[in-house]
């Protein structure tokens, strides 16, 4: 059935930035996020309203409900974009980008995703009681040690979560919040609300890796947050991105994305205690390395249980979604 959700170039949306119908999807629809709401499965995506290279088209958040989590129904409009709000200097005109999305212990959502304005990249917070209405707040590290991080690059915000039954709910560790954030290496922070986030440092008052990129690997070059982390009985399962460098696995393109996985000591979670050695999931299909990355990508973004299964959503190559099945265990 991949890929499942593809570009629309006949969907139109009045933008409120350029104050004309715009064709939100026409170019690309990619990087999901999931959830599971009313026995459906909930996709939130990625989509470029344009092709004139990575970076330089504007992106919105469009919604798709599938009720075997293969099948989409997509709705006609983005439910995030940029806007005439508060959020405006800091998504304009770049946009909205890769969103995550986990419940809340009082019965709501919350997305984290990418902000964009073509020269700094931020941890963007939106809230939901419904999925399709989304309020924004502050960038997650705005007011974080004095605006230290506010300009920092950051994007792809995992936060951990726990199961209960089909839901993904964000959990306190230590009385906190945690989140895996960053774009080579990953780092954390954490939360006392999940919307004002702390960055952790190391006792030098810098950034503290997590997931660092390895020689020889398929993540040389780039390692970067995947859906959000689960809580096990195990530890944390944080999956992630790794992009393979000159330097990296020869077995594999140069450029291309792969899927790792690590463990993290759930009473410390800063620590990582196992991590494969190869990717679990890789460019394999054609859809998977044609598109605007034409180098292979499987970028995993959403993760659900469904079903008695887990459903594993990922965007392909910058322009398609495409979604993984296992067997529950």
């Amino acid at each position: 059935m991949n890929p499942i959700i593809r570009p629309d170039p006949s969907a139109s949306f009045d933008c409120p930035m350029q104050k004309r119908p715009v064709k939100w999807e026409c170019a690309h629809a990619f990087n999901p996020a999931a959830v599971v709401k009313d026995n459906q499965v909930y996709l939130l995506y990625r989509a470029e309203d344009a092709d004139n290279g990575i970076g330089k088209q504007t992106s919105r958040i469009g919604i798709a409900t599938s009720k075997d989590g293969i099948h989409f129904d997509k709705q006609p409009e983005p439910v995030l974009y940029p806007a005439n709000d508060a959020a405006k200097s800091e998504e304009w005109k770049g946009g909205c980008e890769d969103p995550r999305v986990v419940e809340t212990d009082d019965g709501g959502y919350l997305m984290t995703y990418t902000r964009w304005n073509g020269k700094y990249a931020r941890i963007g917070i939106a809230t939901s009681k419904d999925l399709l209405t989304w309020q924004k707040h502050d960038s997650a590290f705005k007011t974080a040690l004095n605006g230290k991080y506010q300009d920092h690059w950051a994007k792809s915000a995992s936060i951990v979560c726990r199961r209960d039954g089909d839901h993904m709910i964000a959990t306190k560790i230590n009385g906190k919040y945690w989140m895996y954030w960053g774009e080579s290496p990953i780092f954390a922070a954490t939360s006392e609300d999940l919307l004002k986030w702390e960055p952790v440092e190391d006792g030098h008052g810098e950034l503290l890796s997590i997931v660092a990129p390895r020689k020889d690997h398929f993540d040389s070059m780039l390692t970067e947050a995947g859906p959000p982390a689960v809580l096990t009985e195990k530890g944390i399962v944080l999956l992630y991105n790794g992009k393979n460098g000159a330097d990296g696995d020869k077995t594999q393109k140069v450029g291309s994305y792969s899927a790792g996985q690590v463990l993290v000591d759930a009473h410390d979670p800063t620590h990582v205690t196992e991590r494969l050695e190869q990717p679990f999931y890789r460019p394999t299909e054609d859809f998977e390395r044609a598109g605007q990355y034409a180098a292979g990508t499987t970028f995993i973004e959403g993760l659900v249980h469904f079903h008695n299964k887990w459903f594993l959503y990922y965007g392909c190559a910058d322009s398609y979604v495409a979604v993984a099945v296992a067997e529950d265990r």
